[in-house]
């Protein structure tokens, strides 16, 4: 919705989408507008003026959307790889994407890449290369088509793992075949809080203030018990989508709280699909315009925190 901003708050215009004629505003129906306010005796509250249009169909933000909605499978058989990885606190997520020349399937069929360690706390200046080997693939469900998301780890130039790489470790024990015997599941449960924008506190929460006790938020249902829940539904679809085993979500204990499920999974899959389910909501959220954090505290007091509880199970 664009928002027109003038002097006053006497006065307002709505140009809905069932509007078939709605064009945005113009020179000529501003002085209009401001024509009729002098003749109502509206004068004295002209700093309070305000006007809400929203975009016509030909607006730019519709072109924008149309342009972030195009399939450009019928055109070519290039896609685009977002290729991410974990940044140098070993919880922030980095991603960049490449054009690939075509469908892929596996992740041996894509090329290493590169990016600067000194920008991600993971290289010095003199010597910033890092190398990224793709190890997992997931299908792109903001990009949809058959364009995809990559998880990658990190390496030197001479193809030593980074001191933040704790991938390669894993994918070393996990290929012992004593190991691949035991046939190792996990479930991964990851608690996450959703936070206002600027002012870093909970979603659904008076700022500055408190909502009422914990007790009816857990897996409640209502407008005054359940804030984001739209966020959790889509990054439950869009988990769904990219391939990535999500089994449940629901609303946590303290207000503005969720948890999702991911697994049974076994060996090393189970993280490569919690690290990317982990990027879909930094993203989702990254829309929305709600900050996410997955700090175990993030609210001092009698507030449940945020965990990553993780089950497991193995055949002797």
């Amino acid at each position: 919705m664009a928002q027109i901003m003038a002097p006053t708050t006497q006065c307002q215009m709505r140009i809905t989408k069932h509007s078939l004629n709605a064009s945005p505003m113009t020179a000529k129906t501003w002085s209009s507008l401001l024509l009729k306010q002098k003749k109502s005796g509206n004068t004295k509250s002209l700093s309070k003026f305000r006007v809400y249009a929203l975009k016509s169909e030909n607006s730019t933000i519709n072109r924008l959307e149309n342009l972030l909605n195009l399939d450009v499978t019928p055109y070519t058989d290039k896609i685009i790889a977002e290729y991410i990885w974990i940044g140098g606190s070993g919880i922030d997520l980095r991603s960049k994407s490449r054009t690939i020349s075509r469908p892929v399937e596996h992740p041996s069929e894509l090329p290493k890449w590169n990016y600067d360690g000194s920008s991600t706390g993971q290289a010095p200046g003199e010597d910033s290369e890092v190398i990224l080997y793709p190890q997992a693939i997931f299908k792109d469900p903001f990009r949809g088509g058959n364009n995809i998301l990559v998880i990658c780890d990190t390496y030197t130039p001479a193809g030593e793992p980074i001191p933040t790489n704790k991938r390669a470790r894993a994918a070393e024990i996990f290929s012992n075949q004593k190991v691949i015997n035991e046939v190792p599941w996990y479930g991964i449960e990851q608690e996450y809080t959703l936070m206002q924008t600027n002012v870093q506190w909970p979603l659904g929460w008076p700022v500055g203030g408190y909502p009422g006790p914990q007790g009816p938020y857990y897996c409640g249902v209502g407008a005054d018990k359940s804030f984001g829940r739209d966020i959790s539904d889509a990054h439950y679809k869009a988990c769904l989508y990219a391939g990535i085993n999500i089994s449940g979500t629901n609303g946590e204990v303290m207000p503005g709280q969720w948890e999702y499920q991911v697994g049974p999974s076994v060996g090393i899959e189970a993280g490569d699909h919690i690290w990317c389910s982990r990027y879909l909501l930094e993203r989702i959220t990254e829309q929305t315009g709600v900050v996410l954090t997955l700090d175990p505290k993030p609210i001092e007091g009698d507030w449940n925190g945020a965990g990553c509880h993780t089950n497991y199970r193995f055949t002797p």
